[in-house]
């Protein structure tokens, strides 16, 4: 499971947050780890007894609740430092209770505190931590804007994936990434696509190399990532294939990653396909299709309306 360290998390966020490390710099390697059964943004939280947040932020309220048990000699961390946890931070600008500091110094909890307000504070690692701690994986392909629709290529070595990107962004469209396409699940139904730093704005061409698209096509030749909405895999076809597609199959195929199903299109691969055309046409069809449409089986259902007529006229006036 992904995870990162609460060092980590204090180094990418020192400056943004104006934190200061009290207590428990010991721990710093502690692990904050995203679970399989709670999603990212529930790690952080205002402190609770109840559901124990891997990061316990103390506001105003908590610091005052925590300062009345311990003038009236009434302890209960004792109880809350039994479960796992893996930092604590004191927002608001905050004193730090005494009580709190021995006991994050004692169980190795690395303690913080912010100049922040404490929703602010949780607002900001809660996005930090989405995306920190994001499932990824990485995709073969290249990974267009087309539309305004995160285009997915896919398919064989040697079928034009990268050509075929070329003439679609000389058409107006984006370049995401090439070759290597990282997905990061963002959200339960959500899969985010981005570019390895080392391969930006570069698209590999056979007989011209790498080219530089935002050099050669400008800034908006290229988006810096995209949500994966739709995968358009390339296939080898001759013309014994081509006549063996059923023309009229409906046929609704799905890819699922990180367990996000993405809606997935065939596109066979033959002389005299003009393949950009093709991509752009499947492109606004899933885009009608989201919108309720569907043009093959409205032809359907047109076309048997109008046997059905016939049959009707045929028995109404028989020959």
């Amino acid at each position: 499971m992904p995870s990162i360290s609460v060092r980590r998390l204090y180094q990418d966020n020192q400056q943004k947050l104006q934190m200061s490390w009290a207590a428990g710099t010991s721990a710093g390697d502690n692990r904050i780890t995203a679970a399989d059964d709670r999603p990212v943004l529930a790690l952080v939280g205002h402190l609770n007894f109840i559901h124990h947040n891997q990061i316990q932020v103390l506001g105003v309220a908590e610091v005052e609740y925590l300062n009345k048990l311990e003038q009236n000699g009434t302890f209960v961390l004792e109880e809350l430092f039994d479960f796992p946890m893996a930092l604590m931070i004191v927002a608001n600008d905050l004193p730090v209770p005494n009580t709190l500091r021995d006991y994050c110094h004692t169980h190795s909890i690395p303690l913080l505190t912010s100049k922040l307000e404490s929703p602010y504070l949780m607002d900001v690692l809660r996005i930090y931590l989405q995306k920190t701690l994001a499932a990824s994986t990485i995709k073969h392909g290249v990974f267009l804007d087309v539309y305004e629709i995160g285009v997915l290529l896919t398919g064989e070595s040697g079928l034009g994936k990268s050509e075929l990107a070329l003439d679609l962004i000389s058409r107006g469209h984006s370049l995401v990434a090439d070759d290597a396409v990282e997905l990061l699940r963002t959200g339960p139904e959500t899969l985010e696509g981005r570019c390895p730093p080392l391969l930006r704005d570069f698209l590999e061409v056979r007989g011209l190399g790498v080219l530089n698209i935002r050099h050669i096509f400008g800034e908006t030749a290229v988006r810096p990532k995209k949500q994966l909405k739709l995968i358009i895999n390339l296939i080898a076809a001759d013309d014994d294939y081509m006549k063996q597609l059923d023309r009229l199959s409906i046929r609704t195929e799905t890819e699922n990653i990180l367990n996000v199903d993405i809606r997935s299109v065939m596109l066979p691969v033959a002389a005299g396909r003009n393949l950009a055309v093709l991509v752009e046409a499947a492109v606004r069809n899933y885009i009608l299709q989201l919108r309720g449409k569907d043009s093959t089986k409205e032809f359907i259902e047109r076309h048997q309306s109008i046997l059905k007529a016939e049959e009707t006229h045929h028995e109404d006036y028989p020959d």
